[in-house]
Order: structure tokens, then C-alpha cells, then sequence
């Protein structure tokens, strides 16, 4: 019976110094910063300024493409963190003289640096709205052009449950909630 008591108050010990030190981390807090992580944050930031873009939509582009693996490669070919194109991200790096190869688009910095700069084009293409943007990013210019011309959805994007691609209408959502979740993490964090 004195073993089984003496275990009784061990086990209590124990639960209150770690209740003791949940009350003075933040474990939430914590475990939501794994979950959406800042992963190479100093590109982010550094394209993120001079693309004139909030980094924490970067860091959500990044966590619905590729969930920070730079070695991820698409079964449509699209390559790296920012999932790009080999097309598409050799036009853009030629167009900033900034001529790279293929395997390029593995490294963090290019790849980082060429979707920023792939996604300002887009917001310009938009005149800044964000939703089309979005849209465009994964579904291509032609197609958002289609659908708008057709009246498939606003020119406005205030009707994003109108994308017709299940894929792309997917994506959009999933990186409006990437994007608040990183506003509420870091925003009130900082």
C-alpha cells in the first residue's frame, strides 16, 4: 500500500511541474509555428521587399506548393518551392538577365526569387487583386482571361466559389487560410 501511495504522489509531482511549466510556455504558440513555418525566411523577406509583397503570402505560397521542400517536383513538371515551370521561370529569369538552367530551380534563393517575381507580374496583370492573382498563379493567365470573359467569375474576384478547376478553387482557399494563419501567428508574435 506505501508503494502505491509513494507512486500516487510521484505521478502527482509530475503532473503539476508539468502543469507549472505549460502555464509559463506557450505551447500553443509554439506548435502552431511548426505547423507554419517561416523556412527560408531571409529569401522570403529579402524577395518579398523587393517585389513589394507581404512575405507572409510568400511563406503561404510556399507551404500549399511544395510544404518547404525544394526538391518537390509536380506531375505537370512544376519545380522547386514555388512549384514553377521550366518555361516559365527560364522567361522570367531572362527577362531580369539573370539567365539560369533548369536545375536551377531546385535552389531555395532561385526558386524563391523567380516565383516572387512570377506572382508581383501577376498582381500587376491584376491590378493588385490578390484573389485573381491567386488564381492565375495556378490555373494560368489564359484560363482566368476565359473565365472572366465568359462571366465564370468577377473581374473583381469576389466570387472565388465560381472557379471551375476543383484543383485551383482548392488552392485559393488553401492559401487564404495559409495566409490567415500566418497573420494571426506572426502579426500578433512581432
Amino acid at each position: 500500500m506505501k508503494t502505491l501511495y509513494k507512486l500516487a504522489v510521484i505521478i502527482l509531482i509530475i503532473v503539476i511541474i508539468i502543469l507549472i511549466i505549460l502555464q509559463f510556455t506557450n505551447v500553443k504558440q509554439f506548435i502552431l509555428e511548426k505547423i507554419y513555418p517561416r523556412r527560408y525566411q531571409e529569401y522570403v523577406e529579402k524577395y518579398a521587399e523587393e517585389y513589394n509583397i507581404d512575405p507572409l503570402l510568400i511563406f503561404s505560397i510556399i507551404k500549399a506548393e511544395s510544404n518547404f521542400d525544394p526538391n518537390a517536383q509536380s506531375s505537370s513538371g512544376a519545380k522547386g518551392l514555388m512549384q514553377l515551370m521550366d518555361a516559365t521561370a527560364i522567361e522570367l529569369a531572362n527577362n531580369i538577365n539573370n539567365p539560369i538552367e533548369e536545375e536551377n530551380l531546385f535552389e531555395p534563393e532561385t526558386n524563391i526569387m523567380l516565383g516572387t517575381k512570377y506572382y508581383s507580374n501577376l498582381l500587376d496583370t491584376y491590378n493588385g487583386n490578390m484573389l485573381l492573382a491567386l488564381t492565375a498563379y495556378n490555373a494560368g493567365i489564359g484560363n482566368v482571361r476565359t473565365w472572366i470573359e465568359s462571366g465564370i467569375i468577377k473581374e473583381d474576384g469576389s466570387d472565388i466559389e465560381n472557379i471551375p478547376y476543383k484543383e485551383t478553387n482548392m488552392y485559393v482557399r488553401k492559401i487564404l487560410n495559409n495566409y490567415r494563419m500566418y497573420t494571426q501567428i506572426y502579426q500578433t508574435n512581432e
